[in-house]
């Protein structure tokens, strides 16, 4: 009775077009109506718990780290530096995107932050060099989406805390497949340049305007470094390196680049507050969902009923993929992980599959969840920085989703991928 209460409400939140996070947290509350075991307090009580956590401060504190970068002028110096070195390949200004979304990943975590502050500099420069524009916005929305899979990345922070794995791992067994990724797009987008006969710039290389460029952009290329680095040395935790990405991001973009403004960093601050209250709302009601799930039992009635289908570990991770994959259409990244996780997680780790393998497989597909309708909240953004219809993203989308969707059973089915990193490095 408690688990069709949570979960038909759920259903007809969503339907009512509900905002996500209150919709979890309603049904939720029915749910603890119903149950004899919960007091009427209970939801309040996992709303405080579910976000007073050490490791979910790294959330915010990355949320403003990414979008302290993009003021400070961080990813358009990025974005110079790769154009001196790709931009004479075919294809060039297309790779150099991927490139720099790639390296802006590594310091704002986030998809949809990534597509914002590179959409904004490479879209209008892209469609002026012959690219069509559902293929650069499609472009920009898919390599957006490597955001959240190289880390740092704000779902694999989420994971960590919802199953209780190691985020330092996650984030270690995330750089390859984010690298993988980040390869397989350059290449499409080299074919299709070939293909549309769209050269790259014009000119030799020149040593002395790489360096100088490199030298410009030097305190940008030292934040992955000083974050990842730290966190693998052992000098700082996750927590610790996102309050370190967000200060060395304002001292960036306030005394050495000086393009923030007392009036441009408060606009900041409060776009980066905005997106951190969502966040949080929908981590303390999905706690709370989360709880009522696990009293039910039902992430146990779930592994029986899949058990029963195949006993088979690969069949098992193509159920979840598939699962997986729908929901990234219809929900956001952070109430699905919360949700689904406590369900899923056991049924693989159950099957043998290694923890932070199942968490590198989540994160991957719920990247792609970025990218396809209806509620790819990339395509949204592409489309707003590009100013154009939701449609022209789309129809150029269809390609990038066949390859995530092929390097995601890459991913899923050769583990040595994701966590044969561990192997290199003796642990």
């Amino acid at each position: 009775m408690v688990a069709t209460v949570l979960f038909s409400s759920l259903v007809l939140f969503l339907i009512l077009n509900v905002p996500v996070g209150i919709a979890i947290g309603l049904a939720s509350a029915a749910a603890a109506l119903v149950a004899e075991a919960l007091s009427p307090n209970y939801i309040t009580q996992q709303l405080i718990a579910g976000t007073d956590s050490f490791p979910i401060m790294a959330i915010p504190l990355f949320i403003l780290a990414g979008d302290l970068m993009g003021a400070g002028g961080v990813s358009r110096r990025i974005l110079d530096v790769a154009n001196v070195f790709f931009g004479r390949v075919t294809g060039g200004l297309a790779i150099v995107t991927v490139a720099v979304c790639m390296f802006f990943a590594a310091v704002s975590g986030s998809g949809p932050a990534t597509v914002a502050a590179v959409g904004s500099m490479v879209i209008p420069t892209m469609l002026e060099k012959g690219y069509s524009k559902s293929f650069t916005l499609a472009l920009v929305a898919t390599a957006g989406s490597i955001g959240v899979i190289i880390p740092p990345s704000i779902p694999m922070v989420i994971f960590g805390v919802a199953t209780g794995t190691s985020i330092s791992n996650l984030f270690m067994a995330g750089i390859v497949p984010g690298f993988l990724i980040g390869f397989a797009l350059m290449g499409w987008s080299y074919f299709y340049a070939k293909r549309s006969g769209i050269a790259g710039i014009e000119g030799s290389f020149d040593c002395r305007v790489a360096a100088k460029l490199m030298w410009e952009a030097k305190w940008a290329l030292l934040n992955p470094i000083i974050i990842l680095g730290g966190i693998y040395a052992g000098i700082f935790t996750p927590t610790e390196a996102a309050a370190v990405a967000a200060v060395y991001a304002l001292v960036c973009g306030v005394f050495f680049y000086r393009e923030i403004s007392l009036k441009l960093l408060m606009k900041t601050v409060a776009r980066s507050c905005s997106t951190t209250g969502t966040t949080m709302v929908i981590l303390g009601c999905a706690t709370a969902f989360a709880k009522i799930l696990t009293i039910e039992q039902i992430p146990v009635q779930v592994a029986d009923m899949m058990t029963t289908i195949s006993d088979n570990p690969i069949i098992i991770l193509l159920i979840i993929n598939v699962l997986l994959l729908f929901v990234g259409c219809v929900m956001d990244t952070t109430p699905a992980i919360l949700v689904l996780s406590p369900i899923l997680f056991p049924v693989a780790t159950s099957m043998g599959v290694d923890p932070i393998h199942f968490g590198i497989i989540m994160v991957v597909n719920l990247a792609i969840g970025f990218i396809t309708p209806p509620l790819g909240i990339n395509l949204f953004v592409a489309a707003r920085v590009g100013n154009a219809q939701l449609g022209t993203v789309v129809r150029g989308i269809v390609p990038f989703v066949a390859i995530m969707i092929v390097l995601l059973m890459i991913i899923s089915y050769i583990p040595p991928v994701s966590i044969g990193i561990f192997s290199l490095l003796g642990r």
